[in-house]
This record gives structure tokens, sequence and C-alpha cells, in this order.
């Protein structure tokens, strides 16, 4: 039991550390703490058991696990620490990258911005850059993964959270960018920029057509309408379309809408799903019917 009292000794410096370097959001801090405590309970120790504390901090010993007792394994180029003439070079492809920008040479610049990640690949701002360029060729699922690595490495970094957003809602992902706007806007509460994307994408949102009208778009369903409204529905066991076939026949009509439901489910349950949840939602429930 001593063995793990100084393994979760060694976790809670760890994450102690990370609450100290100023670098986490208010909720990743609060997550942190509870972690803290969590581990301070179920191991009945606290930060002043000093006696449990090993020569080494846990990062040390886990880049020791993974660069001598591990050989074999190939370390991720970020954990790399660039040297100052790396820095320095990255900075002047950076530099070239933002003129080739303003020029309107996307390609060029995102060629730029990537020799200079491959030279210093902690630096959050070339891969928010390079989001920017990849977003005006057109590649906004690039501009999503360079803008998650420069939040990884720079949770506070206001601009890849609006680059993010721009992104999702280039790809109609209006709800997941207006998340990423109001984080944006939280980090810098006086940029225009954010306010007028978030407004445009919570307008998207509302003007978006419900499921139901989706549905009534639909050419199976309209088929299906125009079919109760001709009669051209028999009755079970029957041939649907005959003429004359029984135009009040209920029998026919719900065979052909269970055909039907069964089609949209299987080429689009997540259609289905969304109007069940609306059925849901509109249907009262027991608890709120008054007693008799």
């Amino acid at each position: 039991m001593t063995d793990n009292k100084r393994l979760a000794y060694s976790i809670i410096q760890f994450l102690r550390d990370q609450l100290q370097s100023g670098d986490l959001t208010s909720d990743a801090q609060e997550s942190l703490e509870v972690a803290v405590q969590c581990l301070e309970t179920a191991f009945s120790i606290s930060v002043d058991n000093e006696d449990l504390a090993v020569s080494r901090t846990l990062p040390e010993i886990f880049a020791a696990a993974v660069t001598e007792e591990i050989p074999n394994v190939v370390v991720d180029p970020v954990l790399h620490t660039p040297t100052a003439e790396d820095i320095s070079k990255a900075e002047l492809l950076k530099t070239e990258g933002n003129e080739q920008m303003k020029i309107e040479n996307y390609q060029s610049a995102v060629d730029y911005y990537t020799k200079a990640i491959e030279l210093n690949p902690n630096n959050a701002v070339y891969f928010c850059n390079r989001a920017a360029a990849y977003s005006k060729l057109g590649n906004y699922s690039g501009a999503v993964q360079d803008c998650e690595k420069a939040i990884a490495f720079d949770p506070c970094y206001s601009k890849a959270y609006g680059r993010m957003g721009l992104a999702l809602a280039s790809l109609n992902k209006y709800s997941e960018a207006v998340n990423y706007y109001k984080k944006a806007l939280e980090l810098d509460p006086d940029n225009e920029s954010y306010k007028a994307n978030l407004s445009v994408a919570e307008q998207k949102i509302k003007d978006a057509p419900s499921p139901a009208s989706n549905l009534m778009q639909n050419s199976q369903v309209q088929q299906l309408v125009s079919g109760m409204m001709s009669g051209s529905y028999g009755p079970v066991g029957g041939s649907a379309g005959g003429p004359g076939t029984g135009a009040n026949d209920i029998a026919g009509l719900i065979q052909a809408g269970q055909q039907f439901a069964q089609q949209m489910q299987q080429q689009n349950p997540e259609l289905i799903e969304q109007l069940r949840s609306q059925i849901r939602s509109r249907t009262p429930s027991a608890s709120n019917e008054e007693q008799s």
C-alpha cells in the first residue's frame, strides 16, 4: 500500500503543478482540484506527507520510460524541444506565410506554416495560422484539426476558438460553432467579429427547417400523401395503386405508412430519432397533468 500511496502522491504533485501553471481554463482547474481531493481522500494522504515523495517528478519518470526503458518507441516530435535556431527560423517562415496570406496565395502560406511547424511543433500560432489558410482553400476539416491542436497547446488562445467556429460553420455545424464562438468571446469579450459570427450562427440554427419539415420534402413522403389523397392504397394483402381499391381503406394506409417508416428508419435513423424526440417533448408527462 505504501508504494500505491507514493504513486498517488506523485500524481497529486503533478496535478498541483498543472494548477499552478496558469495555462488552464477555470473549468479545467476545477476538475483538477476535484481530482486532487478524490485522490487525497481515497489514499488517506495529503500534500503535507513529504515522506511519500520520490526523487523524480512524474513527468521525469514518464520521460525516462519513453526514451530509455522503451527505446523502440518513436517519440512524438511535439515532445522535442526546438533549439533557439529552430525557433528563429520558424518565426521567419511564419512571417513569410503571413505575407503570402496578404496576397491571397493561400497554398504557399500553408507550405510556409507547415515548415514552421516542423521546426517548432509546440507553437499554437503556427497551427492557428495554417487553419486560416486551410479555410481560405476550402479545407475546413484541415482547419478544424489545426484549431484543435492550437487549443491543445494554448487553451486560452481566443483566435483559435474563433477560427474553429468559422470552420465548423462552413461545415454547417452551427451548434458546435456557437459553442466555440462563445468561448472565444469569454476570452476576448470586446471582439466584434466574434459577436457578429455568433449572431449569424445562432440565426442559422433558428432558420434551420425542423425534422418534420425535412421529412415532408422527402419524395417518398410526398408519394405517400399523394396516395392517401387519391385513394390508391388498397386493403391489407391487396395491391397498392390499384384503381378503385378503397379510398377510405384505413388498413391499407396503415400498411403503407408502416412500410414507409421502415424504409426511413433504414435510410435516415437520425431523422426518425429527432422526430421521436420532438413528439416526446410535446407530449405532457403524467406528472404535469392535473389530479382529479
